[in-house]
């Protein structure tokens, strides 16, 4: 696997963990977090949703950024540059408004999808057409 692999891979289901942590931010994943035996997250709280939440959606960001750009494909670097995106401007730009939570999951759902995407079907490189 490739280094941009593994840390799409880590920052996905890192931002996951994180955000299981904080029941009272994220009721929907609190829950399922508490329900996995998550729940001694609780006392990171603070540390999850204020440092290594954002953090790691901007590690997710540069990462599919810099796959966008090695790959090419248009439509599959749109859709993994999203998520982060959305995570990140639901955290820190949206974050006073109500409907920021399902911006937020949404975000969360698409770095995941993204990521099990590229785990079954690799993205290749464009390739030039051989002459004759």
């Amino acid at each position: 696997m490739s280094v941009t692999r593994v840390l799409d891979k880590t920052s996905s289901l890192g931002s996951l963990v994180a955000a299981m942590s904080c029941a009272g931010c994220f009721p929907a994943l609190g829950s399922l977090g508490a329900a996995i035996g998550l729940g001694f997250l609780g006392q990171y709280e603070g540390f999850l949703f204020r440092t290594l939440l954002p953090a790691l959606a901007v590690l997710a960001l540069i990462v599919n950024a810099w796959a966008w750009y090695r790959h090419r494909r248009f439509a599959r670097g749109l859709l993994s540059v999203l998520g982060p995106l959305a995570v990140l401007s639901a955290l820190l730009l949206f974050w006073s408004y109500d409907w920021s939570i399902y911006l937020f999951y949404a975000g969360i759902a698409l770095m995941l999808v993204m990521s099990v995407l590229d785990l079954l079907r690799p993205a290749r490189a464009v390739q030039c057409p051989t002459s004759n």
